[in-house]
């Protein structure tokens, strides 16, 4: 399997660290939930949480904080790249799916 990418617009990493609060140190686990949909999922949508990374599977690194998945989310990401930018209208991030085959 190819190493999923994960990439963060300035603007969204400034939102976490605004509206989240995360400093240095920490770090931002996005995982596959059920219920919505994505631009490739239907049934499922996908959610973050504020935790210490511990063995990412996947994983990129701003301003000190961590942003990434585990083994156990791998199904959710698989052949894809996560692009995570600001959304002005939601004030949030928006989730993009890039196929990475």
């Amino acid at each position: 399997m190819k190493e999923m990418k994960i990439e963060l617009t300035e603007e969204a990493s400034k939102w976490f660290e605004d509206e989240v609060g995360v400093k240095p140190g920490d770090g931002i686990h996005f995982y596959g939930k059920v219920y919505g949909k994505t631009m490739v999922h239907e049934g499922f949508s996908i959610a973050f949480r504020t935790e210490k990374p511990v063995k990412p599977e996947s994983s990129t690194e701003i301003n000190g904080v961590t942003y990434f998945i585990t083994d156990s989310d791998v199904w959710f990401f698989t052949r894809y790249d996560l692009l995570v930018e600001y959304d002005p209208e939601l004030d949030g991030p928006k989730y993009i799916f890039k196929s990475n085959e």
